[in-house]
């Protein structure tokens, strides 16, 4: 019988690059998994995409992106099988850590988008409808610690104020050249909502807690600040009594982009007071125009006792701490 021999691979991930230059991020995006997210006892199976990204120190050629899986698959075999479920942002933060030390990495990065059902009734039939949300966890591990975010997006409805004014105002001049006085001008507008062009909405907030912070923020709350920014919530199966007084919130709650992204913020401030001024707080919105071809955007991002000094005094701060900036000040 003829001798065997074993024959080592080479690690060439761990051998030296060309060009000595540490990377910022390398890793992996789009791993899509289902996962549990939710207190034990109540949790749901989720459908999620995955990013996971390390520092690469000047000296390795590459990342073991194999290991990226083994880790992903580790953490959510544990969470999916196990007897409790996570939260999103608990979730990345576990796999950031584990995927930090298996990589023998400075710093880890982990952003999970999990899609998942609410059941709520329409507004006036009570008819059952399911939505479907976004719930987003991330987390960056290092040596200081590790910082979270917890972010949610859902849609709404908006009505244009200003094409509004411009109909009440061609409306007014029709009523009085008919003899209506200026009360009874009024009275109409008060009974009936004037028209305007409307917006399908997308709200999106998160909210990042630095490395020390142990606060729990439930998804339920930011879902809540973020409909109630926009003119209405929407709903997936409706009957006419629920489509009219959809129609009619709106109309009587004129928001544009930019009201949207103020109410974000007014909301997270008073209803998450307890949050600390170096809470991290990102709002955007995105409208889809429906009178042009475009879409709107608006954002407002920076530290939570930023927002609160604003609002407080009025002052135009020149400058707004990025979500990147913060991320990327984890372990400074």
């Amino acid at each position: 019988m003829e001798p065997t021999t074993t024959v080592t691979a080479a690690d060439v991930q761990a051998s030296a690059p060309t060009v000595h230059v540490s990377l910022s991020r390398v890793g992996v995006t789009n791993v899509e998994k289902v996962i549990r997210i939710g207190a034990p006892g109540a949790e749901q199976l989720y459908y999620a995409k995955l990013d996971c990204f390390v520092d690469l120190g000047p000296k390795q050629k590459g990342a073991h992106m194999s290991r990226f899986e083994e880790v992903v698959n580790d953490v959510i075999g544990e969470v999916v099988l196990g007897e409790s479920g996570f939260k999103a942002e608990q979730l990345a933060q576990h796999i950031a850590e584990r995927v930090r030390e298996r990589q023998d990495a400075l710093r880890a990065e982990v952003t999970i988008a999990a899609r998942y059902p609410e059941h709520k009734p329409a507004p006036v039939s009570g008819i059952a409808t399911q939505e479907i949300y976004t719930l987003y966890g991330s987390a960056v591990a290092s040596e200081r610690g590790t910082r979270r975010l917890v972010g949610v997006a859902a849609q709404g409805m908006t009505a244009c104020p200003c094409a509004q004014e411009l109909v009440a105002g061609s409306s007014r001049e029709r009523l009085v050249a008919d003899g209506f006085t200026d009360d009874e001008v009024a009275r109409i507008f008060e009974a009936v909502p004037v028209a305007t062009h409307n917006q399908r909405g997308l709200g999106t907030l998160h909210i990042g807690c630095p490395e020390d912070c142990h606060t729990e923020i439930e998804a339920a709350t930011l879902l809540a600040i973020v409909e109630n920014s926009m003119s209405s919530e929407i709903y997936e199966l409706m009957k006419r009594s629920d489509e009219a007084a959809v129609v009619e919130k709106a109309h009587r709650r004129p928001r544009f982009v930019e009201d949207c992204v103020r109410e974000m913020i007014g909301g997270v401030v008073e209803h998450l007071g307890d949050l600390r001024d170096d809470t991290f707080v990102s709002a955007r919105q995105e409208n889809l125009e429906t009178i042009h071809q475009h879409n709107v955007v608006a954002e407002r991002f920076g530290m939570l006792g930023e927002l609160r000094h604003e609002l407080s005094s009025g002052e135009h701060l020149a400058h707004h701490t990025s979500m990147r900036e913060w991320l990327d000040a984890a372990g400074r």
